[in-house]
């Protein structure tokens, strides 16, 4: 019996059996490919090989001699012979459904996805209960986007063979990439069960965990996967990524040695690197390394658009009217983008430009998503064109002149839609903070902080210098009850001087508690460095007792009343379903937020980092640790972000010989509150790695200072540039030390926090870092400076926001 593509198992005694049988017949070819597919089985290639010629050399026209041939020349890297064999076996059997097949897999590797897809059609036309060409054809037609088509083929190789666990893994690989989780998470267990030695399987089902946000079964998973497989670069890198994302450091050094070593192999022969883009930042790689990951990423979405064959778009030279702007996004809604950015497309002079908002992912009903659509001239929702074709003409057909990509390589993007260029020049803003390697980008928004020019060669795109940070933050019009603020005091307390942190009362409107309380304002005069006298002020409101407001904390309840006025709980209250509390309506009460609502001592110096704990390297920690040794009376304020990186930072810092009751953590809170907390911090501590972007601007908001230190990446940069802008670049550290050296200075030197914190508080409200009108403004002038460069028939090259002189 002849062995087809591995399909019938062939004991060892068989070998036996077969030699004996050549001993009666030498030349019966059908033995000779019976016996090499035994050898095959055995992982016997080379042995295989010669006797497939053999067999050959007594049958010329014995197609399953050839076509098993092919498959051990493949399996030697000898693909070129294999694809010859194939094509022979199909010139004597033009039928030969397992060449048929088995050539469309190399075409399908070569890159010639039609040819492929041509030759899965005529396996299963030749014989339509093969189930192998059922699950090759799907996973073609899932890397091309059609995942209906795919799901229902995957679904037959599955009904023909019940037992196919790599369809069922791969069925999984479609239904995760359509959002059914519940669906993915069943496939890849039913695969596991089928073959509990599928390593491939393993590796998927961890990424479900990961992508749930369940890290502990996700990094149980890799590791059996990497077991099963010790060469398995994608498990390697993603269980790389899960420890760094719940701060597990074992082996940290030689961890990331081979990982770069992973990525360097892999760039040197052209493959698909298994570290994703968006967590380069994260790790030791060099910039080329960086920048080569993203461009391999890039061309995905090339090949993905070739096989539909769209003839290049036309575009006219002439502007005719206003400079039409498409920003699209997967992340119009409730979103940290959105957060950022809701106001500019309303903000933007409608006498310039007309604005356009492609949202690729479906309504979530907040109430971000209705005010973009509302504000934005035109909205359209390109979710219900999943088509990336079709989704391009109808940007093209909308006239855009400046395409913006918010997305990157984040959840949700379809980079497909700019690879197919619907727009004469496209632009990478906000979303991702990288280069994203693709020749289809034009620009990269930025500004001279975040990417200064002698950097440029990380970006494949040219750089557009906004005047100021190009980090943006909506906080002004989400947030504007934190614009003031009523310290609160105990009349009955000890006399001392009160700090601006430690009880704070906000609202809209402070009114009606300031009539019927007594509110002391209290001035200081500071002196800074230079010698220069800076006057600061803050408004205590004086209670006779703070003891109902204690107890409110305490017990849990969501309001009291002092002086008649209601004041609510700020831990307790807008539940996490109020539109108050995620952002969506400014809180129209008054609202209390105290250290003893979050475990924080009253006395202490109170650092706070509220990024996910991913961005903590051994470094940043050493730093901090070194801080905190340094200051007395201080700790450090992180979040359960993940809950399960708690335990591994609190052990490392102890190790580093860090007391007890140092670093205090608190859960992950709803928007408004994770802003409002942030006044109770004295100092936000960056993370060098991989900076707070939006998490920096909302502790900002709140008047506390951030101290940072930029490295080399767009991702370490990101708080330098805001706290330019800001106007306290004496936050911005140039070394480790000298980070420490400001982190410790602000500890121990009342005089100097006071100082700095007045000027943050002040400088809010008056600087640009918060102003989206004048963002908007910088933005158009970019805008105009790209189009000015594409209608003169320039290439991109990098441009500044500067206003035309008007003679």
């Amino acid at each position: 019996m002849l062995c087809h593509g591995g399909r019938v198992l062939v004991c060892f005694r068989a070998v036996a059996a077969y030699l004996r049988a050549l001993n009666l017949s030498p030349n019966n070819a059908v033995v000779h490919g019976n016996l090499a597919c035994v050898y095959y089985e055995q992982g016997l290639i080379d042995l295989a090989i010669d006797t497939y010629r053999r067999a050959i050399e007594l049958q010329p026209n014995f197609p399953d001699a050839y076509c098993n041939l092919a498959n051990a020349l493949k399996e030697k890297g000898r693909v070129g012979e294999a694809e010859e064999c194939y094509n022979t076996a199909l010139r004597l059997s033009p039928t030969h459904a397992d060449s048929l097949n088995n050539l469309a897999n190399i075409k399908r590797e070569q890159g010639y996805i039609e040819e492929a897809t041509r030759l899965y059609l005529k396996a299963l036309e030749v014989f339509p209960e093969f189930a192998a060409a059922h699950s090759n054809l799907a996973s073609v037609l899932q890397q091309q986007g059609k995942l209906n088509e795919a799901l229902m083929h995957y679904k037959e190789a599955i009904r023909i063979q019940p037992t196919f666990a790599d369809a069922y893994s791969n069925m999984g690989n479609t239904l995760k990439e359509m959002q059914d989780i519940q669906g993915a998470l069943q496939c890849y267990t039913r695969a596991i069960q089928i073959n509990p030695a599928f390593a491939d399987a393993h590796s998927n089902l961890a990424s479900i965990h990961k992508d749930s946000g369940n890290i502990p079964e996700a990094i149980q998973s890799y590791r059996t996967a990497l077991k099963l497989k010790p060469d398995f670069p994608d498990a390697y890198c993603n269980l790389a990524h899960c420890l760094q994302i719940v701060c597990d450091w074992t082996d940290y050094e030689a961890r990331m040695k081979k990982l770069v070593s992973i990525v360097a192999e892999q760039l040197e022969k052209n493959r698909l690197p298994s570290v994703h883009p968006h967590h380069s930042m994260l790790y030791p790689l060099s910039h080329d390394f960086r920048k080569a990951i993203a461009a391999r990423h890039a061309n995905l979405c090339l090949e993905k658009i070739h096989v539909l064959h769209k003839p290049p778009y036309k575009y006219p030279k002439e502007l005719n009217g206003r400079l039409r702007i498409g920003y699209v996004s997967s992340d119009f809604g409730n979103h940290p983008t959105s957060h950022l950015m809701q106001s500019i497309p309303g903000m933007h002079d409608r006498s310039h430009v007309e604005v356009f908002c492609y949202a690729i992912s479906p309504d979530d009903g907040t109430t971000f998503r209705a005010k973009i659509a509302r504000e934005a001239e035109h909205f359209i929702d390109l979710s219900q064109i999943p088509c990336n074709g079709k989704a391009a003409d109808r940007i093209h057909a909308d006239g855009i002149h400046i395409l913006v990509n918010m997305n990157g390589y984040t959840k949700g993007a379809r980079n497909e839609i700019f690879a197919l260029r619907p727009a004469p020049v496209q632009v990478m803003w906000l979303g991702y903070p990288g280069t994203s390697g693709a020749s289809f980008m034009d620009y990269l928004i930025t500004d001279e902080v975040t990417c200064p020019v002698e950097l440029a060669s990380q970006y494949s795109e040219k750089l557009a210098f906004m005047p100021h940070t190009y980090f943006v933050g909506d906080h002004k019009q989400m947030f504007p009850h934190l614009k003031e603020r009523l310290i609160l005091s105990d009349k009955q307390g000890p006399k001392k001087e009160v700090p601006d942190n430690v009880a704070v009362i906000n609202a809209t409107d402070l009114s009606p508690i300031m009539e019927t309380t007594n509110v002391n304002e209290i001035r200081e005069v500071i002196r800074s460095e230079q010698g220069k006298s800076r006057e600061i002020s803050f408004k205590v409101a004086e209670l006779p007792t703070t003891t109902p407001i204690e107890t409110m904390i305490a017990s849990g309840q969501h309001q009291t009343s002092v002086n008649g006025v209601v004041l609510q709980n700020g831990l307790a209250t807008p539940q996490a379903n109020n539109r108050a509390a995620t952002g969506e309506e400014v809180p129209q009460s008054i609202v209390i937020t105290t250290r003893q609502q979050y475990g924080l001592p009253d006395d202490a110096i109170v650092y706070c980092n509220f990024n996910q704990l991913y961005k903590i390297d051994p470094s940043t920690l050493q730093m901090w640790v070194h801080i905190l040794k340094n200051v007395p009376n201080s700790v450090l304020w992180l979040l359960r972000f993940p809950a399960v990186g708690e335990t591994n930072l609190q052990a490392t810092a102890q190790s580093l010989g860090l007391g007890p009751n140092r670093i205090l953590f608190s859960n992950v809170a709803a928007k408004e509150e994770h802003v409002r907390r942030g006044q109770l911090a004295d100092v936000c501590l960056d993370t060098p790695l991989c900076n707070g972007h939006t998490t920096s601007m909302d502790v900002l908001w709140t008047g506390t200072p951030v101290v940072t230190l930029p490295g080399e990446t767009l991702a370490s940069r990101v708080a330098a540039s805001q706290l330019a802008t800001l106007g306290v670049p004496e936050l911005i550290a140039r070394t480790r030390q000298e980070y420490q050296d400001i982190a410790v200075r602000l500890g121990t030197d009342r005089e100097y926090l006071k100082a700095i914190r007045a000027q943050v508080w002040s400088a809010r409200t008056e600087s640009p870092l918060f102003d989206c009108k004048k963002y908007a403004e910088g933005m158009e002038m970019l805008y105009e400076r790209m189009w000015e460069r594409h209608a003169r028939g320039e290439k991109a090259d990098h441009v500044h926001a500067i206003k035309k002189q008007i003679c």
